[in-house]
């Protein structure tokens, strides 16, 4: 079969603008803007946990097996001892053939269709093997324990360290007895690819000291390496002794004082990086870099079935970058566009203001003013042709924007603030507060006037949205608890899934069944949730968290600009929603 040389007579390929399908390194010809670009991965981040899947059951002292997309989590505490295995797909869990001895804290490594179970609640020394389907009865250990570090590749290479020091090697058949760790301890974390290279981090001596150790395995000896950075102890960690990832813990007891903190080992040192959503300890950890699994765990003081996915560094995942400021900050404003063409309007300063500012891919300028100052506003549209619907101090005024200047048009029939979402000339304005009511009412624009279609099923102000006058999404807002989805198919709206978190006065980008969610209070936050048509995923956070933000654009681009940090802020970020970017030769 011929190649690409043989047809065209060079191996660069030629593409008309960027090579959509081009593979990470590969070198192309952009003809259109005539030079020669390749895809690298952008590695600016070092990662950051989104939300996945909720388990079945909550339980903490799990034990975990497998990679991010294929993943076991198995026994734990109910917060009686279990048997229960669940699967993870990459996106629900599934429950599988339960082990054959319920059990907390036991080791656990391998891989979802050939995994190891082995020791665990009052010092037991039963191991059991996993097929993909059910749990056969192996060789005991030589030493009953639990709440040891475990590495691994499947079923039949496994090494069980710790508890106190004692290191043993499980060959598929039996296990032996080999060199102790440096500093005996209990509640250590484990990671590895095999028996042969391991990793040691963690644990506590008496359940009150703490510690940071951190010993390296190389088949026949410990060695001291670097510390962590915090002391912890039933810790989690995934990956390799060259890269490797450790998650949560307890970082004193008593008083119990669990953490989010999240740290990358590189080969020598420890390095803090992004937290965990949720601060929990005992948790399952799977998977290699940059793809990590953390799954349940105990929050205190209750158990968890909350379940996060590390993208690390390299992974093809979104990310937010910080562009030009605004000239005026301000928060509560309203905004449309896209990442190259934006347009800001109104918002609160220390007042009511009604600037409004165009953004052009790199640099805001300052445009013709609302007719009115206002803030808290409902926003549709696009650079070129937006409205300002509605706003504070409550009112029912709509203004339209043409690209140049903005003209009073046909009133809502309900004055009230912060409703919106669609495109112009067909839009929605949907919720809303006025005269000490939260509103469900929906009002359609037809270009010249508002006609009131479906109401809402939850009432809300300061809720955000995307989408169209037939197929559009809103969620949040002020509904108690703020987190609440429904979906417009043009004539009536349907609860969906929940944001992860709960928020208001925050904005949203996107077109049905695609977009993004971002910023919002009480507080500011940072916090970026991606909408896949089913469920809301959490995804690289904003770098200015803040509530009062405003912005627009897709799940692949997306502009954030404003908001209050306090103080009021002009910020405006980029989002791109993959990290593997093309590159110029000549830049």
């Amino acid at each position: 079969m011929s190649n690409y040389k043989d047809i065209h007579g060079t191996t660069v390929r030629n593409s008309a603008g960027d090579l959509s399908g081009a593979a990470t390194g590969e070198l192309f010809y952009d003809s259109t803007n005539r030079n020669f670009s390749y895809k690298f991965p952008n590695t600016t981040s070092a990662g950051a946990w989104r939300t996945g899947g909720n388990m079945n059951t909550a339980r903490n002292y799990v034990a975990a097996a497998g990679i991010q997309t294929a993943s076991l989590v198995f026994a734990g505490g109910t917060p009686s001892v279990s048997a229960l295995n669940e699967f993870y797909n990459g996106a629900s869990w599934t429950e599988l053939g339960d082990l054959n001895t319920a059990r907390a804290y036991p080791g656990g490594c391998g891989i979802y269709t050939s995994a190891l179970a082995f020791g665990g609640t009052n010092d037991v020394a039963i191991t059991e093997s996993f097929n993909g389907s059910s749990w056969t009865e192996v060789g005991d250990l030589n030493t009953g324990r639990g709440e040891m570090g475990a590495a691994g590749v499947d079923n039949t290479n496994a090494l069980c360290f710790g508890s106190p020091a004692v290191t043993e090697d499980w060959n598929g058949s039996s296990w032996t007895e080999v060199a102790d760790l440096n500093t005996g301890r209990t509640g250590l974390g484990g990671l590895g690819a095999s028996k042969t290279s391991a990793l040691a981090f963690g644990g506590t001596t008496n359940f009150e000291n703490t510690k940071a150790e951190t010993e390296l395995w190389n088949g026949s000896s410990w060695t001291e390496v670097g510390d962590l950075n915090q002391t912890k102890f039933n810790v989690a960690g995934s990956g390799t002794t060259t890269d490797g990832l450790v998650f949560g813990g307890v970082t004193s007891n008593p008083p119990v004082a669990f953490t989010a903190n999240t740290e990358l080992w590189n080969g020598s040192s420890w390095t803090e990086t992004t937290n965990l959503s949720t601060a929990r300890y005992t948790i399952g950890g799977s998977g290699t870099q940059p793809l990590g699994l953390a799954s349940a765990g105990d929050v205190g003081p209750s158990n968890t079935t909350a379940t996060e996915e590390w993208t690390g560094a390299g992974a093809d995942i979104g990310a937010w970058a910080t562009a030009t400021a605004m000239n005026t900050a301000r928060r509560l404003l309203g905004g449309v566009g896209t990442t190259t063409a934006a347009l800001a309007f109104g918002g609160y300063t220390t007042t009511g203001v009604a600037v409004a500012e165009s953004y052009d891919g790199s640099s805001w300028t300052e445009v013709g003013d609302l007719n009115a100052a206002r803030f808290e506003m409902g926003s549709v549209g696009t650079y070129t042709a937006a409205l300002s619907v509605g706003g504070d101090p409550d009112t029912a005024a709509n203004e339209s924007w043409n690209g140049t200047s903005w003209t009073e048009v046909g009133d809502l029939n309900t004055a009230r603030r912060n409703a919106g979402a669609g495109v112009v000339p067909a839009a929605l304005a949907i919720g809303g507060y006025s005269s000490g009511s939260v509103r469900a009412l929906v009002e359609s624009w037809n270009g010249s006037s508002w006609t009131e279609v479906g109401d809402l099923n939850t009432a809300r102000y300061g809720n955000a949205a995307f989408g169209t006058q037939t197929a559009a999404l809103t969620f949040g807002g002020n509904t108690g608890p703020g987190s609440v989805t429904e979906s417009w198919n043009g004539s009536s709206w349907t609860e969906e899934n929940d944001l992860n978190t709960a928020r208001l006065y925050f904005a949203g980008g996107g077109t049905v069944p695609a977009g993004l969610a971002f910023g919002g209070s009480p507080g500011q936050k940072a916090v970026t949730e991606d909408w896949n048509g089913a469920a809301w995923t959490e995804v690289a956070d904003l770098n200015t968290a803040r509530d009062g933000v405003a912005g627009d654009g897709s799940v692949t681009a997306a502009i954030a600009f404003g908001g209050q940090t306090p103080p009021v802020t002009g910020a405006t970020e980029e989002w791109s929603g993959s990290s593997v970017l093309t590159k110029v030769l000549t830049d």
